[in-house]
């Protein structure tokens, strides 16, 4: 097997657009070991560089971040580890940091692909394939290799001649990918198991861009991408994300998780699809916008519908993001086929999307025609992603996790925290109209799905008054009429006034709210009349209104083409 040897400053351009496939924050893990007398085998694996530890004694010696074996081995020592995902290997960086005297002097690298579990993996297979043969080390050095690509594999076997200290293992190469046989079924596009890749950044100063793509949420900043302090007026940062593969983009969720103090004020994204050319990595002509510019907030989940036409094709998105900051995750939902033109919204714990089976399947059981118009993704309910249609109602656990600029105090004796004037109740009636302000309380039976839908067929506004919805819980004791076991979650769809008087469709949002949130629909703002999912609900109701039952307290419209939302429970 050749190799080649890399210096330092060749890395960029040798390995820049590949995948870590052995990282622990990938899923990386260290399945069995020779020894690990002196320093356990997971350091290896770790995402931080080596540090020191000169000077630190355990029980067994002196204290390494690496892997460190017994010395007068009379044969080898070595590593099986388990990588994050299948993948293909084009190189390594062997990284003896702090091992100085006790470095591994010679070390080679074998490969296995295998679905057989960790105990009954064995190091003296004859199935393992050695993919790099035995190459000197130096100490508190990290040395770079690469290799020719190499078939799949999913397991990798460091051998150390004939014992000593490594301090990290870095596998790097190319992601097999896992994505949906089926072409309508979305799926996060940007995901590094999906064979996403971060192909440019403006700047990773403080954390690189690579994390944005990697599973869950991670543990702390080091974890996300996170750019240095701006200076100058008008600045933004930017990342390019290749995507698993071509595809038509639904929805976006921007993950700011553990950046407090130092989130985005706000981020837009552009699409593009790369031909014969080069992917421009700055503001050129072919991106085209996918997300006008939305607000951030700090640690939580941001769920967007992405503006892209459903029809479009892209292969790389773009994610600015003003001034400066950090943001922990990006999640590109999409297909690879057409999903169908069908107006729809998936309800579900996941917060998916439309499906054009979902839409066939429907059509088909029901014999009915379906009006076109666009899909529309049923979303968690956010504060930013609904600030245009009103305000979000809820209480944080983490203080610096609500919206800037919500006053929080202590209240009842250090027992509880305030969240002051969340949502503020306005109206705008005539003085003679005899309008007042009070509480009403709904309670709202859950609608019947059927098929898998939802008709929208109504929408409705208050044209003088801002309203209130919050749901009550349940409990209380036998005979009392609350509700014992209320339901916990129920959907909120919300468009603009259009330029004719009427609900701008281009508008038209869903979103899943939970009881633990309650909604104030700003003034005008047309929307859905309350609709429970799952169960019974009460809801106290906080309005201004006349109380005759006429248009000026509440105008209701008929759609003149309904539009079904997709639930799926």
């Amino acid at each position: 097997m050749s190799y080649e040897t890399i210096p330092l400053d060749a890395f960029p351009t040798t390995f820049g657009q590949t995948t870590e496939l052995s990282s622990a924050a990938l899923g990386g893990k260290v399945v069995n070991v020779s020894d690990e007398f002196f320093a356990a085998a997971f350091h290896l694996l770790l995402v931080e560089p080596a540090p020191s530890m000169k000077g630190q004694f355990g029980p067994n010696g002196a204290l390494y971040s690496g892997w460190e074996t017994r010395r007068h081995n009379p044969a080898f020592d070595w590593c099986i580890v388990r990588l994050g995902t299948t993948g293909t290997i084009v190189g390594f960086d062997i990284d003896t940091s702090h091992f100085n005297g006790n470095e591994a002097p010679l070390v080679s690298v074998d490969a296995l692909l295998s679905l057989e579990s960790e105990s009954e993996l064995d190091p003296n297979d004859a199935m393992w394939t050695e993919i790099l043969p035995k190459v000197p080390l130096g100490p508190s050095s990290r040395h770079f290799f690469k290799i020719p690509e190499t078939a799949r594999f999913n397991h990798v076997k460091l051998n150390m001649y004939p014992d000593g200290g490594i301090a990290r293992f870095r596998v790097y190469g190319h992601v097999a990918p896992v994505q949906p046989a089926d072409d309508t079924e979305p799926f996060d596009m940007a995901h590094v198991f999906a064979g996403g890749r971060v192909v440019y950044t403006s700047d990773q100063h403080f954390g690189v861009g690579s994390n944005l793509i990697l599973p869950g949420r991670g543990k702390d900043m080091g974890d996300g991408w996170e750019t240095k302090r701006s200076r100058q007026k008008g600045h933004k940062d930017w990342v390019i994300i290749q995507l698993g593969a071509p595809g038509r983009l639904q929805v976006a969720e921007i993950d700011t998780a553990h950046f407090k103090g130092n989130f985005p004020e706000s981020c837009e994204l552009h699409g593009y699809l790369a031909t014969e050319r080069d992917v421009p990595k700055g503001d050129s002509e072919p991106w085209v916008p996918i997300l006008t510019r939305v607000k951030l907030g700090p640690h939580r989940r941001h769920f967007f519908q992405l503006e892209a036409n459903p029809a479009e094709v892209f292969s790389h998105v773009k994610v600015t993001i003003y001034p400066d900051g950090g943001i922990k995750r990006v999640r590109i939902i999409g297909t690879r086929g057409l999903t169908g033109q069908t107006a729809g919204a998936i309800v579900s714990e996941k917060g998916l999307v439309d499906t054009e089976e979902a839409s066939r399947g429907y059509m088909e059981n029901s014999g009915q025609a379906v009006a076109k118009a666009k899909i529309i993704p049923v979303l968690p309910l956010t504060h930013e992603a609904f600030v245009r249609y009103g305000q979000v109602i809820q209480a944080y656990g983490d203080h610096v996790a609500a919206p800037r600029g919500t006053k929080i105090t202590p209240a009842n004796g250090g027992t509880a925290s305030k969240l002051h004037k969340l949502a503020l109740p306005r109206s705008s009636y005539p003085d003679n109209a005899g309008a007042t302000c009070g509480l009403s309380v709904y309670r709202c039976q859950p609608v019947t799905i059927e098929n898998g839908r939802l008709r929208l067929a109504v929408l409705e506004r208050h044209p003088y008054t801002n309203q209130a919805f919050v749901p009550m819980g349940g409990g209380g004791i036998e005979g009392d009429e609350t509700i014992r076991e209320p339901g916990n979650r129920y959907l909120v769809v919300v468009a603009l006034n259009g330029k004719d008087d009427k609900p701008d469709l281009k508008t038209l949002r869903a979103f899943v709210a939970s009881a633990g949130q309650g909604i104030m629909y700003d003034t005008g703002i047309w929307h859905q009349p309350m609709t429970v999912l799952d169960k019974l609900m009460d809801f106290t109701c906080v309005e201004t209104q006349v109380g005759n039952g006429e248009q000026m307290d509440c105008e209701v419209l008929d759609l003149k083409e309904a539009i079904d939302l997709v639930v799926t429970m």
